[in-house]
């Protein structure tokens, strides 16, 4: 799969925000990548540089490729309820971002990696697809052989974020996916009614 593999400090700084997580190096270079970093004038963006910006941001929040973006928003726009609320929803019910969500990675990637190499469980089935869309009421655990995996310790001994619409049981290592969140429920800084524009010239 074509998965961006650069360097995120530089994607985040692209953005203004540190949307890989915690990032030291973001702390330090807060300012647009490029030569003459803070220093550079920028014109006025245009309205659609805007939204294709935050369509960029949300991508890469989510490690969601154009194509997968753009079916999602297809199915958005077919539900009922607001499309870009919708959309956040769909992307928020995805297997790796609940994995992350719940605690049992640190970041996207490293859940998506879990999931692909079979260490995850979705109602005691192992799953490996990334992009699964799980529905309320899914129990995800981590695979028995894999409860004593360092990766996965280390994650959950780190992990404090508590989410309303997610459970977790430390003994068990199983989590529900309680029910979809609500748009004020999700912590990331993603304007969705311009990506909603941008689609929908």
């Amino acid at each position: 799969m074509a998965r961006y593999t650069g360097p995120k400090t530089k994607i985040a700084r692209k953005f203004g925000q540190a949307i890989f997580g915690d990032d030291k190096a973001f702390e330090k270079r807060n300012y647009p990548p490029g030569q003459h970093g803070n220093n550079r004038r920028r014109g006025k963006k245009s309205e659609y540089a805007i939204q294709l910006m935050e369509k960029q941001k949300a991508k890469y929040t989510y490690g969601i490729l154009e194509k997968q973006f753009r079916n999602m928003f297809k199915r958005a726009t077919s539900a009922k309820g607001i499309t870009g609320e919708v959309l956040l929803q769909l992307c928020e019910s995805r297997l790796d971002n609940v994995v992350y969500r719940m605690g049992i990675s640190p970041s996207r990637s490293g859940a998506r990696q879990l999931v692909s190499h079979r260490h995850i469980t979705v109602n005691g089935e192992k799953v490996n697809i990334p992009s699964y869309q799980l529905k309320a009421g899914d129990v995800v655990g981590v695979r028995e052989k894999s409860k004593s995996l360092e990766a996965i310790q280390n994650s959950l001994a780190n992990s404090s974020e508590v989410f309303e619409w997610i459970t977790w049981n430390t003994s068990t290592m199983e989590g529900t996916y309680v029910s979809v969140p609500a748009r004020i429920q999700i912590p990331e800084q993603i304007s969705e009614q311009l990506i909603v524009e941008l689609y929908s010239k």
